[in-house]
């Protein structure tokens, strides 16, 4: 039997109307930060938002992942890609490492191409920090097109 990862993804929650079609998609189709998992069966115990700045929902939500059995949680996409990005991405991050000693992914889906174009031009990911946090869902321009 393969091995099984159990994942949680928080959204940010300008995104709670999200039915999670982006994330889904790359979930089945093991693009963007999912593709860590292409020889992995996957189940996903928790998808939820991170209730708003600063990320009340993020305590909680998470403690409810583990219960479940999330071995990994996913900082979803639209945390990196809005306007701004969040603010709070990499405390999050910190946060749920310590707290919860889980494993902390940035991103879910791949970024579509029409957000790449316009941060390249605002420079919001030109320092290194933030070139750490895209790697993961940074693909081939065909796929980002698909999630325009």
């Amino acid at each position: 039997m393969k091995e099984k990862v159990k994942i949680g993804i928080i959204i940010c929650d300008r995104y709670r109307r999200c039915a999670g079609g982006k994330c889904f998609r790359s979930l089945r189709n093991r693009e963007g930060a999912f593709s860590r998992y292409k020889d992995v069966e996957v189940e996903a115990v928790g998808y939820t938002s991170c209730d708003g700045c600063p990320g009340g929902n993020v305590e909680y939500a998470v403690d409810e992942m583990k219960a479940n059995g999330a071995k990994v949680i996913h900082l979803a996409t639209g945390l990196v890609v809005g306007y701004p990005p969040c603010p709070h991405i990499t405390y999050f991050c910190d946060f749920i490492k310590t707290r919860y000693d889980l494993e902390v992914v940035y991103g879910t889906h791949p970024i579509p191409q029409k957000y790449l174009d316009m941060h390249d031009k605002l420079g919001t990911w030109d320092n290194p920090e933030w070139q750490k946090i895209i790697q993961p869902t940074l693909v081939d321009k065909e796929t980002r097109l698909s999630y325009d």
